[in-house]
């Protein structure tokens, strides 16, 4: 039985040392993850949008990274090639993927902070569909060269 616990365990360092330097023979390593969520403003309602980002939304964002959520957030504006182009890119940055774990949680906690309570947050949600739509979002994990 001692012979069966010694091979398992020699075997676990071997795997868990070739583990090691496989992650070593990668040009690159993690890095942060990021959501770019792309928005189109309604005809003639982009300062009105811009203004609620620069109020409310940077507050939620603020609050997020106060608790550790988010590591960072920008808003990033590009000129629309058609209609159903977005004109603004929200971007925020996490630290990894398991930023992720408990989101609606967090969430929930961010909102109540800022907004007051969860439907409060959701009447701002709806009255922020008659000046803009959200076209989608796209997550990814930003890859450090070494």
């Amino acid at each position: 039985m001692l012979k069966h616990a010694l091979a398992a365990a020699a075997a676990a360092a071997f795997l868990f040392g070739a583990n090691v330097s496989l992650a070593d023979d990668h040009p690159y390593s993690e890095g942060p993850v990021i959501n770019v969520a792309s928005i189109r403003t309604a005809e003639g309602k982009f300062d009105e949008y811009m203004d609620w980002l620069s109020t409310t939304w940077k507050k939620l964002q603020e609050e997020s990274k106060k608790r550790g959520y988010i590591v960072n957030y920008e808003v990033l504006v590009g000129e629309p090639r058609g209609p159903n182009d977005p004109d603004v890119f929200l971007v925020v940055t996490y630290k990894n993927w398991a930023a992720f774990d408990g989101s609606i949680a967090k969430g929930d906690e961010v909102a109540k902070a800022v907004e007051g309570s969860i439907t409060a947050a959701n009447k701002s949600q709806s009255e922020r569909d008659k000046i803009r739509r959200v076209l989608g979002s796209q997550t990814v994990q930003q890859m450090l060269l070494k």
